[in-house]
């Protein structure tokens, strides 16, 4: 089985996730069941329960599962973890380490490390995604937020849909934008000649609005602060490569040249440095920051002195 993604028609909106899946896709009611519970469906990139109501225009993403595939297990794997209370925890990712299992990352994940370090998590991203709300690129770094309960984790997916939940990142690119401020709003889907990556795409993109700000300028790059609106698949990367201005160290979507070289970066110059959302329980508003970590402050600071 392929990658899938499929739109939701006007015709097709209030239908439940699982038969949505199962008609479009073939299988048994009970085999789209297992993709749900795995957490290999997503809505919008958001894992939902499999009675799920879809709404027209939502972008349904299947995975394939790898047969008879492995429960995740506890992994003592060093994460920093900001703050935790009974309904959530906000976890520093250091880059390398993929949030979830899949095929080819089995263990070695934040999942694991999460399922050592926390006692409870919520079930609803199934169970190679528990507690997990958004994600974050193998090779990015910075703040997440984990779901320890499931009434939590459908209202902290609700904030990230109906953009409560505020996620600003650092991020050096190649050139300086034209603008000090700017936004990019540009559909995004898979792209039609490698299903592997995504693209800026008229034909069955979604919605993807990302705000930016130059944060400082070092003569052929620039430091953006960068505020995701929505949140497709690689988004970032895909808008800032699109208008001209890849990011520094991204082997997927932009350019190895000087100033990876200068840099000495070994990955992506991509940081989730600020989070704030309104606490799931409480209301209260919670708010995050995290520094960048020493390899892009070396890196900036290597830029800075040329």
């Amino acid at each position: 089985m392929q990658p899938l993604s499929l739109t939701v028609s006007d015709e097709e909106k209030g239908e439940r996730l699982d038969q949505f899946v199962s008609r479009l896709t073939g299988m048994t009611r009970t085999q789209a069941q297992r993709l749900i519970s795995a957490g290999a469906v997503s809505v919008d990139g958001i894992v939902h329960h499999k009675n799920h109501r879809l709404r027209a225009g939502e972008c349904v993403e299947v995975e394939p599962l790898e047969p008879e595939a492995a429960l995740p297990a506890p992994q003592n794997i060093p994460i920093d973890i900001l703050y935790q209370d009974h309904e959530l925890a906000v976890v520093s990712k250091p880059a390398g380490l993929v949030v979830h299992p899949a095929a080819g990352h089995r263990e070695g994940t934040l999942v694991n490390a999460l399922l050592y370090a926390l006692n409870d998590l919520s079930g609803v991203g199934g169970v190679l995604r528990p507690g997990i709300i958004h994600r974050l690129d193998k090779d990015t770094s910075g703040l997440m937020v984990i779901a320890k309960n499931d009434l939590s984790h459908v209202r902290l997916q609700e904030m990230v849909q109906d953009r409560r939940m505020k996620r600003f990142y650092l991020a050096l690119v190649h050139g300086i934008p034209a603008t000090r401020l700017g936004t990019v709003d540009a559909p995004i889907g898979r792209d039609p000649g490698d299903r592997k990556r995504m693209a800026v795409t008229a034909e069955a993109g979604r919605l993807a609005v990302t705000h930016f700000k130059v944060e400082r300028d070092y003569g052929d790059s620039a430091l953006l602060e960068v505020e995701l609106v929505t949140g497709r698949t690689h988004q970032i990367r895909v808008h800032l490569s699109f208008i001209g201005h890849p990011v520094v160290g991204d082997r997927e979507y932009g350019v190895r040249g000087r100033l990876e070289q200068e840099s000495g970066l070994e990955r992506q110059f991509l940081h989730a440095y600020r989070l704030s959302f309104p606490h799931p329980q409480s209301g209260d508003q919670l708010t995050f920051e995290e520094p960048l970590p020493e390899d892009l402050q070396q890196a900036l600071h290597k830029l800075g002195n040329i």
